[in-house]
């Protein structure tokens, strides 16, 4: 097995790791915790190419310890026992009912964070779980945020916003195109881009230009970084209202084009067809109204019962 780079094992496959090893039994490790068979297999999987070794026998009637998984064993056993005697704990109020939203860092960063005060309000505890993986809903999840262009099988979907896609620059780099706004012009800049470049290509088509990333041109993972770069100067990005909103309320990005596309895709609020718990509910209800949502989507939203689409 390969064995990672990083200097900490997955720290959210410790407690099922030792409570798989304590009970002998995936099955009985799922139960106690309150997720699928699936999910405790997939956490032990991920530990186990950490480590780079087996840590367990599957077994017909269960599964024991291999030796190097009794050693790590002991050690996991020690650190969980630290944890917990910590004087700190980064636990919820318990006046609270937690909420597990999987989002991007890119939503958490741009949107969600100052939203967070009134969709939490009073009553809630947002727990977030930053990834891009798709969000496995039997782990704890109760609602995900992700990109796409939907709908998906087994779970319900509704977009959040329309996004109108616009360059933008920081003020100083955008002086440099001296109000020249064509495509042409913007490609003596460096283009910075996410993960997917689509949206760049379709801009720069309506001006008869095949796009291909160059040298100069930066890509990077999360669309905050994008932002981050555009206004450090970097250079030029593609507008994602509501996400870009800040940057140009604040003036650190302006606008180097009128000319907008639609975006092929955008962001779903996304649920399990199971009923979702009440606080999940209530905390969908206040982020929808604050997305610009009417009341009856979002009734339709948070409707027990599986989605005919």
């Amino acid at each position: 097995m390969v064995h990672s780079s990083q200097s900490l094992p997955p720290l959210d496959t410790l407690e099922t790791f030792a409570r798989a090893a304590r009970l002998g039994s995936f099955s009985a490790a799922a139960e106690e915790g309150g997720v699928t068979h699936g999910a405790v297999s997939r956490q032990i999987s991920r530990l186990e190419r950490w480590m780079g070794v087996r840590l367990f026998l599957r077994e017909a009637r269960g599964v024991t310890l291999t030796p190097e998984g009794m050693r790590f064993f002991r050690r996991a056993e020690e650190a969980l026992a630290l944890l917990g005697d910590m004087d700190e704990r980064w636990l919820p109020r318990r006046s609270k009912t937690v909420v597990r939203l999987s989002v991007t860092p890119s939503v958490a960063s741009l949107w969600l964070f100052p939203h967070l005060q009134t969709l939490e309000a009073n009553d809630i505890h947002l727990d977030l779980v930053l990834e891009h993986r798709l969000a496995d809903f039997g782990e704890g999840i109760d609602l995900a945020i992700r990109c796409g262009k939907g709908p998906w099988a087994g779970v319900r979907s509704l977009p959040l916003w329309q996004e109108k896609l616009f360059p933008i620059a920081s003020p100083a780099l955008a002086a440099r195109l001296g109000g020249r706004s064509d495509a042409r012009s913007l490609l003596e800049l460096p283009i910075l881009h996410d993960s997917n470049i689509e949206a760049w290509r379709r801009w720069l088509a309506s001006e008869g230009i095949d796009y291909v990333p160059r040298g100069q041109d930066r890509r990077f993972e999360d669309y905050n970084l994008v932002i981050d770069a555009c206004v450090q100067g970097v250079g030029i990005a593609l507008a994602r209202p509501p996400l870009a909103d800040a940057a140009l309320a604040s003036g650190r990005a302006v606008a180097v084009s009128d000319k907008t596309i639609d975006h092929h895709v955008a962001f779903h609020l996304i649920r399990p067809n199971d009923a979702l718990k009440g606080a999940a509910a209530e905390f969908a209800q206040r982020f929808l109204r604050e997305a610009g949502h009417d009341e009856a989507s979002i009734a339709g939203f948070v409707a027990p019962g599986r989605s005919r689409g």
